[in-house]
């Protein structure tokens, strides 16, 4: 396993990149932002919400995707992930 944070801004930043397996993923904010997930074009509008007071979001990324997060214009927040390493 490997955990990590990120620091995520308005600008799209790559949370897992690819590879050739399924790989299960968990995800929390510290902050009272919201991260918003998707693919390499995530947008505040667009992507899937990710917020604060809730239980670690877990889910498995499919072989040869990549996962990208974002916040809204303005905002900075933290992302804790914890991963199965490839």
């Amino acid at each position: 396993m490997r955990a990590f944070r990120l620091s995520v801004t308005s600008t799209p930043q790559l949370v897992v990149s690819v590879d050739d397996i399924n790989r299960p993923v968990w995800m929390q904010t510290i902050g009272n932002s919201t991260v918003y997930l998707g693919g390499a074009d995530v947008s505040s509008t667009t992507g899937f919400p990710l917020v604060k007071h809730t239980a670690p979001s877990q889910g498995v990324l499919p072989a040869n995707e990549t996962l990208y997060c974002v916040t809204a214009d303005g905002e900075t927040e933290t992302l804790c992930v914890i991963m199965q390493d490839a």
